[in-house]
């Protein structure tokens, strides 16, 4: 179960007839000499954390400086009670879901990185949420979790998949891609179609810089795992409509990397530009921390 690229993933789950979350079972079972119910246990046991961070955050979680929190259970109670939702409903909770997420991880809750933890309400909000409308059990959503680990496998193999490393493409970017793909595979789709989905979701992340404000991973980093999650379920549908990406997946990848090089290290998590840069990025640093941490 040998594969480097998210083409390599597709040949070999096609030709040996497999998903892309046995493939990466059976890799990870290969790589660390496990056995399928100890590889399969580990990753439950990551769903049941991402659980647990979903429900913490709508009930409600702040961070101490202030900057998050608060917006998922603001998002829920608007679901409830707005005559019309323009994104639907289905979106919205996704949404709502992913900044839960996000705003534990803020509040310094356990999470899952997914890749990373500035990253990490993407991929639990659109699996429980699509969870619910497909009525998944238990076990398609932890193959969702594996789908996902290929997909992020893929890209730490040939770019990267941190802020400080390529920008807010590579984090929240990758993320995004990664979710998508999953929500592929949970909605029944084949593996050509999942990786379909990763290159839609990916190419309309790149060039996205990471800025967060006073350095802390909350603004904007909360608000796109919000929209990352949208972006997630959106490309899994372009996806399973049969809408292709016109550059292949892995160029889409390789893309994502070049741009990163080519980005200033300003724009890579070092809250000296973007947003973490303006009068207000500014002033929320100073309120902070008393003094200014950057620039």
């Amino acid at each position: 179960m040998d594969f480097r690229t998210v083409a390599e993933l597709v040949e070999l789950a096609e030709t040996e007839g497999l998903s892309i979350s046995e493939v990466m079972i059976l890799k990870e079972m290969e790589t660390f000499g496990r056995s399928r119910e100890e590889v399969f246990g580990q990753m439950e046991e990551n769903l049941n954390v991402m659980e647990k961070a979903v429900q913490k955050g709508l009930e409600g979680v702040h961070s101490q400086s202030g900057l998050s929190g608060g917006d998922a259970e603001k998002i829920r109670r608007h679901m409830e009670k707005a005559p019309v939702l323009l994104s639907g409903k289905a979106v919205l909770d996704a949404v709502s879901r992913a900044t839960a997420v996000s705003e534990t991880n803020a509040a310094m809750g356990t999470v899952v990185a997914t890749p990373t933890a500035g990253a990490c309400g993407i991929l639990p909000g659109c699996v429980f949420s699509a969870a619910e409308r497909l009525g998944s059990d238990r076990e398609t959503m932890v193959r969702a979790l594996f789908v996902s680990g290929a997909i992020g496998y893929c890209i730490a193999n040939n770019a990267f998949i941190s802020g400080a490393a390529g920008g807010c493409q590579a984090e929240v970017g990758s993320a995004t891609a990664m979710t998508a793909a999953a929500m592929v595979e949970m909605a029944g789709g084949t593996p050509a179609m999942s990786a379909e989905a990763v290159a839609i979701a990916l190419k309309n992340m790149l060039g996205l810089v990471c800025d967060p404000v006073a350095g802390l991973v909350e603004a904007p980093c909360v608000k796109r795992n919000a929209m990352g999650g949208a972006i997630a379920m959106v490309a899994a549908d372009m996806a399973m409509a049969g809408v292709k990406s016109v550059i292949p997946t892995d160029e889409v990848i390789t893309a994502m990397y070049r741009i990163g090089q080519d980005m200033p290290s300003s724009l890579k998590e070092t809250a000296l530009g973007g947003l973490a840069a303006t009068p207000t990025g500014r002033a929320l640093e100073r309120k902070i921390f008393g003094k200014p941490q950057n620039g």
